[in-house]
């Protein structure tokens, strides 16, 4: 090891980098392995109020053309994923684009055009070099070599490789030939065309990540990829942190002889109709309370979904629904300045330990769930006909990356309004079965010890630091 102690700069430019990173043990990690640790730091929190080392972003703003390209890149990569895995479900990860104002009308026509030109294998490489030409043309991309060069970090950590602001950071620090590492920050990413940010090295969650990351982008090979799982299951473990269920009925006024289920709310996009579900959920534990149950419904909205569509529902069923809202702050004006809390960790591990189960559309809550043995029920049906009757099926769970389930039985599937209740007394009196699978899936889709992911990305780095310096 080098005489001095070596410098990382981790790139956070969202909240979701935030609380997989700061939230965590990851950081004092990196102190205790003789590592000077430094947030580069693009979220509106201040994390020096938190205890941490931080520089900010300089002037990050991206190159005028630099959205269009990456929406070109993104659409161009899935149809060659389609041709090359003949599989059209890939089509679905793309939305469609906007022509609801004049500007709009421009962007979405430039973006179909230049997909026409480029439509091809070479032309998603051309693109990708455009990308980064364009953003090596940038005031940003100066700002962030500057910051390089004065601050002469050993290795540059990117915590969402699907950050275009990440682009600049890690062109400048290509450019000084300083090492770049990138993180698969979500379980569902690799299918969806999303590696924006190209780096030296990876750090994905599983074997199975890493196939899938050599299999979608042939120019990454297997030497560059470490599999070291992820920190944002690593809360659940945090015993120290946690508050008791007496502590934590108090503190929500929940009734402790009441059985509660979860409720995990979905983005509008993933769940338009999702206060239906709501309320077909809570309309079922109505009746199995006059069955002579006792249970109670906790709704955990999803953190960046403020509206008010739940809003009749839960006054409805107030005798049955608790809000419990997510311990995220607004920080800003947009969705991505809703950022999590490290409180927010203790009060979703909270939820997974004293409720039930949780009931959601496809989420992966599942997962934090499973780390408590509790078992989770998956949406089944949809109501996207126009008299709301239901149907069974949701399109979301053809997506590729529900293909890495062990069996179809990782979760109750509900297919159905009408068999909610029965299929929740099921669970509530066996769910060995579902908890078995799903530890199954857990362990295929996140790597075993999953509360061992932050030494395990330390342990890489200082790898690739030591190996850094041996060839100076």
């Amino acid at each position: 090891m080098p005489n001095h102690k070596p410098k990382i700069l981790i790139l956070i430019t969202d909240g979701v980098s935030l609380r997989n990173f700061a939230y965590t043990n990851f950081y004092n990690l990196g102190i205790e392995n003789n590592y000077e640790v430094v947030f580069w730091n693009n979220t509106p929190l201040d994390l020096n109020t938190l205890g941490f080392n931080q520089i900010k972003l300089n002037q990050p703003k991206l190159h005028s053309f630099t959205t269009i390209l990456k929406n070109v890149r993104k659409r161009i990569e899935l149809n060659c994923y389609k041709k090359r895995f003949n599989d059209a479900i890939y089509l679905k990860y793309a939305f469609p684009l906007p022509f609801n104002t004049f500007k709009n009308v421009i962007k979405s026509s430039i973006t179909k055009i230049l997909i026409f030109l480029f439509n091809s294998e070479n032309g998603l490489r051309i693109i990708r070099n455009q990308i980064n030409k364009q953003e090596q043309k940038t005031d940003y991309y100066k700002a962030c070599k500057n910051t390089l060069e004065l601050h002469k970090p050993d290795i540059v950590y990117n915590t969402s490789q699907r950050s275009a602001l990440a682009i600049a950071p890690i062109l400048a620090a290509n450019a000084l030939e300083i090492p770049t590492i990138g993180f698969i920050y979500s379980w569902d990413n690799v299918p969806k065309a999303t590696l924006d940010v190209v780096t030296d090295f990876y750090h994905v969650w599983s074997d199975y990540m890493k196939a899938e990351l050599l299999k979608y982008h042939p120019f990454i090979s297997k030497n560059q990829i470490a599999i070291t799982g992820t920190p944002q299951f690593e809360p659940h473990y945090y015993n120290d942190d946690m508050i008791s269920k007496t502590q934590f009925f108090e503190t929500y006024n929940l009734d402790l002889d009441v059985t509660y289920i979860c409720y995990s709310g979905d983005d509008i996009t993933t769940s338009p109709k999702d206060p239906m579900y709501l309320k077909d959920v809570a309309k079922s534990i109505r009746k199995l309370n006059f069955e002579g149950y006792n249970l109670g419904l906790i709704f955990r909205r999803c953190p960046v979904d403020v509206s008010n569509r739940y809003d009749d529902v839960i006054s409805e069923y107030k005798d049955i629904i608790v809000p419990l809202e997510p311990n995220w702050k607004k920080e800003g004006h947009v969705w991505n300045t809703i950022l999590p809390t490290k409180e927010d960790a203790i009060l979703l591990t909270s939820l997974a330990t004293y409720t039930a189960l949780v009931i959601n559309l496809g989420s992966s809550m599942v997962f934090d769930y499973i780390i408590h043995n509790k078992p989770c029920m998956f949406m089944n049906y949809n109501y996207f006909n126009s008299k709301n009757t239901p149907q069974k099926g949701v399109y979301v769970y053809d997506f590729v990356h529900f293909r890495s389930k062990p069996s179809h039985h990782v979760v109750c599937w509900l297919d159905h309004p009408d068999e909610i209740s029965n299929k929740i007394k099921r669970l509530l009196k066996d769910s060995n079965k579902i908890v078995d699978e799903s530890q199954k899936w857990f362990k295929i889709i996140n790597k075993e010890k999953a509360n061992e992911a932050s030494q395990r990305i330390w342990e890489s780095i200082l790898s690739i630091t030591s190996i850094r310096n041996l060839l100076k």
